[in-house]
């Protein structure tokens, strides 16, 4: 495969479009790799022309941060490497200033993961999950001080309201602090919510969106079925648990499988594949982290981005995973906006207006040996 880059949101950090995540690195929660397997994963996914790795302070309880800090060093990786982590969840009972998005847990958690990452800065750094209580100036403000001290080149936000983001960007703006510059969320075919109020802030507000859980948590594989008996995955293991990001077996989703399955088939590629291109180009998103936990599984997701759905396949796929839009966004439809436009066609920009800057060629040289095999 041939990898590219783009620049996340509004920044000029380059990215490719497929992140290696390391959540599954370590064995601690009782699935995931073991270094060899791991290891075998970062090479793979480095050799393909990956430079983006996400990973968090508390994932595996700190061994996917050392094992990708490790990782980078054995290679020398470091300059290239573009490393995002996360801080805002708890390792100490009973102390609540050890976890959350104030100042003084911000300051511990980044100092932890630049001691196991054995690195000096953060290229991304992300609020985990919005925590409630946290003032968003006092979260914008620590943020901007680490970027100053050098300790952190960008920011970002994971799991947090949109109305959340919406302030934090805009405190960032009026204040001159460090602007948001990625927001990490939730999105596949079985979960679309997010383009209700993210997609839209994300395109035009600068931050650009990297998708966790692309495949559904290992659903959109297709390597589980509504009357499967054993074993299969991850998620077999969580069918009664109340854990929100699990809930995944429902008769809606069961349909969103059926119809992957037949447009994988049409166009010769797995369900995987197919799953991870349709939400790798949709609007706004900047970067899908892979989540494997075998070799063979990485190879195949790699694959994901050489090829395209054609626009009939994809709207059997967009049509099967649809859901009605929620209130207020049902009045943001055609039906309701032509009454405020008076029946005109309007539109925000022609097509064409922006169009995308992408470089590629060869590079001029200019060197002596080179001019004299042209004169």
């Amino acid at each position: 495969m041939t990898m590219t880059y783009y620049t996340i949101g509004n920044s000029g950090l380059r990215v490719s479009r497929l992140a290696l995540g390391t959540m599954i690195f370590g064995t601690e929660w009782g699935w995931g790799a073991d270094r060899d397997a791991a290891r075998a994963m970062f090479d793979a996914y480095v050799e393909a022309g990956g430079n983006f790795f996400d990973t968090a302070d508390l994932y595996t309880g700190g061994t996917a941060e050392t094992w990708l800090g490790e990782f980078v060093a054995e290679r020398g990786l470091r300059d290239k490497a573009v490393i995002a982590t996360k801080f805002t969840f708890n390792a100490e009972p009973a102390n609540p200033n050890a976890g959350g998005n104030g100042r003084k847990n911000i300051m511990r958690a980044v100092e932890a993961s630049l001691k196991r990452l054995g690195t000096d800065y953060i290229d991304l750094y992300l609020l985990h999950v919005w925590d409630r209580v946290t003032p968003a100036e006092e979260v914008l403000r620590t943020l901007d001080d680490l970027v100053h001290a050098g300790k952190v080149r960008h920011i970002g936000l994971s799991d947090v309201p949109a109305w959340y983001a919406g302030r934090a960007q805009a405190i960032a703006e009026l204040r001159g602090y460090e602007p948001v510059s990625a927001l990490q969320l939730e999105y596949s075919l079985a979960e679309r919510a997010i383009e209700h109020e993210y997609v839209p802030f994300a395109t035009r507000h600068g931050a650009g969106i990297m998708v966790w859980s692309p495949l559904a948590s290992g659903l959109l594989s297709g390597k589980y079925r509504p009357t499967q008996a054993g074993n299969a995955g991850r998620l077999d293991g969580f069918r009664n648990t109340t854990h929100p990001g699990f809930q995944k077996f429902s008769d809606r989703n069961w349909a969103i499988v059926a119809e992957l399955e037949k447009v994988a088939a049409e166009l010769g590629r797995s369900m995987a594949q197919v799953a991870l291109n349709w939400v790798a180009t949709q609007p706004g998103i900047a970067s899908v982290i892979l989540g494997a936990t075998k070799l063979n599984q990485l190879e195949d997701n790699l694959g994901a981005l050489d090829f395209c759905i054609p626009a009939e396949l994809r709207a059997r796929l967009e049509k099967v995973s649809a859901t009605p839009a929620p209130f207020p966004h049902s009045y943001f439809g055609s039906e309701i906006q032509v009454r405020v436009t008076g029946g005109a066609v309007t539109g925000d920009k022609p097509a064409g207006y922006s169009p995308p800057v992408i470089i590629e060629g060869q590079a001029v040289s200019i060197s002596s040996d080179s001019l004299k095999k042209g004169s």
